[in-house]
Order: C-alpha cells, then structure tokens, then sequence
C-alpha cells in the first residue's frame, strides 16, 4: 500500500524545519566561519543592498578609540588624527548555531557581500589616505550582532579665536551621518552613551595639545537635519611655553635693552645710536621671521599689537636719544662770566630801580661787606638778580633721569594689561 503524497510532502517540511533548527548545528561544528558565512548568504537569499529588517529604525551604536594627534600646523589650522571607529548593528538574517565552535565569525572575505552602514564623514578637512582592507575588522556574532571596525586618519580643519591668538584654544569637529538612510530608517547613538572619546594609553602620556573632548548629537540646524548625526569635538590647545621662549621673552630682553641708554651719558652718541639701532633690527628680524608661521587674518590679533607696542617703545626709546641729545648741545640763553671776586649778578639801572614796587625785597650794597635786604624805597643801592633759564646739559640729563622711570613703568603696566587681557 502506497504513502500519500499529503504525508511525503509534510514530512519534507519537517525535515527541512529540523535541518533549520538541529541539523544546521550539527553541520556547523566542522566548519570554518568562511564556510559557515557561504551558507548564511546561500540559505537566507542574502542581500546586500537591502537594509536589515527591525522594528522601528535600525540603532547603529557608534565609538571612537583616538589613536594618534599629529603635531598642529599653526600657519593652517590643520590637526592630523588618527583614530579606529567602531559600528555595531543588528542584522537578524546573519544568525548563525550556537553549536559552532566560533564565538564569531569573521567577515573579512565577506566585506563586499555584507549590508554595511554607509557613514559618511563630514565637516572634517581631508583624509590622510584611502581606506584598504588592512584597515578594517568585520566580526559577525552569534545572535547576528554586527561588529564593524574602521581605521580612520583625518587632517581636521579647525576653528580657532585668531583675536586672541596664540592664547586661543582652536575647536576640530567632524560629524558622521549615514548618506542616504533618514532618521526613520537608521539611528546613530553614542555605545553606552559615552560623553568622552576613549584614548589610547600612549596618546594620555604622549600628546599634551588635546585638553578636552566630547561626543555629542548634532543639532538640527546642521548639515542636513532629517538625518540621524553624531559629532566629535576635539579642543586642542597651543603650545604656550613655544611662543614665550621664542617671541615674548626675547621681544622683553629687547625693548629693555632699548632702556640701557637711559643710564648712558646724554653725549655718548655712538653707544647710545648702536643700542637704539640694533635693538630695532633684532626686533624687526625676529618678528618678520616668526610672523611667517602663523595664519595670515585681516583682523588685529595678540600679535600684531604685542608687536606695534614694543616697536613703540624702542623706537620710542631712540627718539628719546634725539631729543636728549640736540637739548644738551644747544647753547646757553645767559653768558655770564664769573671772574673771581666778582658777584656774578647783572647791575640793575636806576630805571629799573625805579620800576620796582615799594614794599619789594632787593639786596643792597650799602651794609658793609655782608649783604643785606631792604624795602626798594629806602634809597639803598640795589642789585636786581635775574632768574636765570636751567642750563641745556641739565635739561638733558633731567630727561634721561625721567626717562629712566617712566619708560619701564609704562612697558610693565603694558605687560600686565596684555597678559590678563588675553587670558593667558
């Protein structure tokens, strides 16, 4: 007696349900995650260019290891990172036996057959090099969790406060969203939420321009906002101490040199004129030299007035040599001789005797051989003593003794007001 065709055709099924269910473990525990990966393609039709099916959108977890920070490029604005970013997604076709010997599978071989987030980086400046396979891992769980791995080396083009240069502290971001998936269809969130980036242990002792990080959403004015979007903000800092050891201390050395001709004497041209000069062209040389460096703006920056104000003051400093100079060599407006023996005063006529007020006090002649003073109306023979003009030669040392404090009072009070006014 014949079996119904009914019963053939049910226990087809059956067996084919079971090969699903037991029999795929039994086959999978010889095979290599290669071999195990054919089938899975094979047996669910697999493909690529449809997006895995979920409830709801399909969540990309996302984490960022930084690697590496090149040193900055301060005439650009340009930071190299290097960094490995990590993707990790559900895909229920790709579930594989728990029988298998592999806690995952890997999906190197497998790169271009697989449904991979197509994350697309943006806001960053270029990339140091193209993406090879060397540079990825594909891992593939048992539970169809994806683990996807990517070596990264951006040249970041950031943004910094250039007013305040070199005391700002310039921003580098770059974001991520996928190119073509909106938010309905793909959700990137930061893996465990992590507000910070993770750093390699070499990156924590070797780099000191890094001094904060943070891993945030976009906002919904960027880009495009009906994108899911995750951004990276990495605040570097500048290398101060560079800036004080090669422009501000010798920038101070040399307007204080500047002052040194203050103490010299008010006739010692050669000295005086060879430090006022060669202070200035010290100053021009080491401004010009480093100015080369740096980002050329259009605005006024902590340089450009460190540097208008010490040009200020040593040129300053050489007209205050000028001036000096041509008061104490011009000549006296008096010519009084001093013989000995003789007052050296200028007799006054008796016009002007006349002219004087009746209660002022002149000296008189007619008291023997000590002076003394009367009224001008006690009909004494007088002698009128002019006020004589300083001499020229005291004017000018008058100047460099002023000079040799309200020079390096001023450049002080300079100094302070920069530094606290740049935040340094």
């Amino acid at each position: 007696m014949g079996v119904p065709w009914e019963l053939v055709q049910v226990a087809a099924l059956v067996v084919v349900a079971a090969w699903r269910v037991g029999g795929s473990d039994f086959m999978y525990e010889n095979k290599s995650d290669k071999e195990i990966l054919d089938d899975l393609l094979v047996r669910e039709r697999y493909d690529k260019r449809l997006r895995p099916t979920v409830d709801g959108a399909l969540v990309v977890n996302v984490s960022v290891l930084l690697l590496s920070l090149a040193s900055p490029d301060e005439s650009s604005l340009k930071y190299e990172v290097e960094f490995l970013l990590q993707q990790q997604w559900y895909d229920p076709r790709l579930t594989y036996s728990n029988k298998s010997r592999y806690d995952f599978l890997n999906a190197i071989h497998h790169h271009e057959e697989v449904w991979l987030p197509d994350t697309y980086f943006i806001m960053h400046g270029d990339f140091k090099e193209p993406l090879i396979p060397m540079h990825f891992a594909l891992k593939i769980y048992r539970n169809g969790t994806i683990n996807y791995l990517m070596r990264r080396h951006l040249i970041l083009s950031c943004q910094g406060s250039l007013n305040i240069f070199p005391f700002d502290d310039p921003l580098c971001s770059f974001s991520m969203e996928s190119i073509s998936y909106e938010k309905p269809a793909i959700s990137y969130v930061w893996k465990n939420d992590e507000d910070t980036l993770r750093k390699s242990p070499s990156l924590k002792t070797q780099n000191a321009y890094l001094i904060q990080n943070q891993t945030v959403t976009c906002s919904a004015t960027s880009w495009r906002g009906n994108y899911s979007c995750l951004r990276v903000d990495l605040i570097f800092t500048r290398d101060r101490s560079f800036y004080f050891t090669t422009v501000f201390i010798p920038g101070i050395i040399l307007v204080t040199s500047s002052f040194i001709t203050f103490w010299l004497e008010w006739n010692a041209v050669p000295a005086r004129v060879m430090i006022g000069v060669t202070t200035m062209l010290n100053f021009f040389t080491t401004s010009n030299g480093f100015r080369g460096t740096l980002p050329v703006v259009s605005n006024l920056t902590a340089m450009n007035v460190w540097d208008g104000v010490c040009m200020c003051f040593i040129y300053a400093s050489l007209l205050e040599f000028v001036c000096v100079n041509y008061v104490g060599r011009k000549r006296p407006l008096h010519n009084v001789v001093y013989r000995p023996g003789e007052n050296p005063v200028t007799q006054g006529d008796k016009n002007k005797r006349d002219t004087l007020g009746a209660n002022e006090i002149v000296t008189c002649t007619n008291c023997g051989p000590n002076p003394c003073t009367h009224s001008a109306n006690n009909g004494c023979a007088t002698e009128v003593r002019k006020k004589e003009p300083p001499h020229p030669i005291r004017v000018a040392k008058t100047i460099d003794v002023i000079a040799r404090i309200t020079f390096p009072c001023a450049y002080a009070v300079f100094l302070i007001f920069f530094f606290i006014h740049y935040n340094i």
